[in-house]
C-alpha cells in the first residue's frame, strides 16, 4: 500500500523538524562565534575579536592539548583491548565464563558513568594509600576513559567479526599461513573499517567525557570539558563559540577526507571484483 500525499508530506516535516533540532543550535553557535558582543547569543556586528582572544588563552590551549592527548591515547589503547576482547568472544572456542566474560565487557555500556568514576576513585585513593601510586592525573583520566572505550570499541569490532567469513581464514590456514599471518594478512585489512570507526567513536567520547574526567583529575590536568564547565558557571563569552566553530570545522574536514577515503576503497574493490570476475 502506497502512502498518501499527507503522509509523504508528514514524514517530511517530522525529519524537517528533527534535522532543525539538531542542527540549528550547531549553526547559531557558529554564527554568533563571529559577534563583537560580550554576551554568547546577542548579535552586536561582525567580528573576529573572540577568535583572537581564544588564540590568547592559555587555559583553553592547555586544556585543548591535554584532552587530545588522553583521547588519542585511549582511542589506541581502546582500539587494542576491543580487538583482543572481540577476538576472544568471536573467534576462539567457546570457554568456561565466556557469558560472564562478555557481560563484563559491556558493563561500562549500561553504567552510569557517576558510578564508574566514583568506583574509579575510591580503587585509585585506596591504592594511592597502599603503594603511593598513581597520582590523580593523565594516567587515571587515560584508565577510566580506556574502561569505557573498550566497551564501545569491542562491541564495533565484534560485529564485523561476526559478519566476516570464517571460511577465509581456513582457507589461509590450509595454504600455510601460521595464526600471526591469518591474523595480520587476512582478519586485520578485513576490520580495518571497523577499527577506525572504533578509534573515532572512542576518540570523541574521551575529547566529549566529563563526569570521569571530574572524579579522576588532579591539580594540572583539567580537561577542556572541565574547563569550559567550570566557566560555565561564572558566566560564559563568545570565546566558547570561537571554540566550538573551531571544533566542527577540524570534524567536518575529517568527516568528509574519510567519507571519501572509504568510498574510493570501496569504488576500487568493486573495480577488482569485477576485473576479477571477466578474468575468470
Amino acid at each position: 500500500m502506497k502512502p498518501t500525499r499527507t503522509a509523504r508530506w508528514t514524514g517530511r516535516l517530522w525529519l524537517a523538524a528533527g534535522f532543525a533540532f539538531l542542527y540549528l543550535p550547531i549553526v547559531a553557535l557558529v554564527v554568533f562565534s563571529f559577534t563583537d558582543s560580550p554576551v554568547p547569543n546577542v548579535w552586536a556586528g561582525f567580528s573576529l575579536r573572540w577568535y583572537e582572544k581564544l588564540a590568547q588563552d592559555e587555559d583553553i590551549r592547555r586544556g585543548l592539548f591535554f584532552s587530545l592527548r588522553v583521547a588519542a591515547a585511549t582511542a589506541t589503547g581502546a582500539v587494542v583491548l576491543g580487538t583482543l576482547a572481540a577476538l576472544a568472544m568471536e573467534r576462539l572456542p567457546r570457554f568456561r565464563g565466556r557469558s560472564f566474560f562478555g557481560a563484563m565487557v559491556r558493563a561500562p555500556l549500561v553504567m552510569p558513568e557517576v558510578l564508574v568514576g566514583l568506583s574509579l576513585l575510591l580503587m585509585l585513593v585506596s591504592m594511592q594509600r597502599a603503594f603511593g601510586f598513581p597520582e590523580r592525573g593523565l594516567l587515571t583520566i587515560w584508565l577510566g576513559h580506556m574502561l569505557v572505550g573498550t566497551a564501545y570499541a569491542t562491541v564495533v569490532i565484534a560485529a564485523r567479526l561476526r559478519d566476516l567469513d570464517p571460511k577465509l581464514e581456513e582457507a589461509a590456514q590450509d595454504l600455510g599461513a601460521r595464526p600471526a599471518q591469518v591474523f595480520f594478512l587476512v582478519v586485520l585489512p578485513s576490520i580495518a573499517q571497523s577499527l577506525l570507526a572504533a578509534w573515532l567513536l572512542t576518540f570523541t567520547l574521551s575529547l566529549d567525557d566529563v563526569v570521569i574526567s571530574a572524579f579522576l583529575s588532579g591539580p594540572g590536568s583539567t580537561t577542556l570539558p572541565l574547563v569550559i564547565f567550570s566557566r560555565a558557571r561564572l558566566g560564559l563569552d563568545p570565546t566558547v563559540n570561537a571554540l566550538a566553530t573551531v571544533v566542527i570545522a577540524v570534524v567536518a574536514v575529517f568527516v568528509v577526507a574519510s567519507s571519501y577515503l572509504i568510498a574510493a576503497r570501496e569504488r576500487r574493490r568493486h573495480r577488482e571484483r569485477q576485473a576479477a570476475r571477466q578474468g575468470g
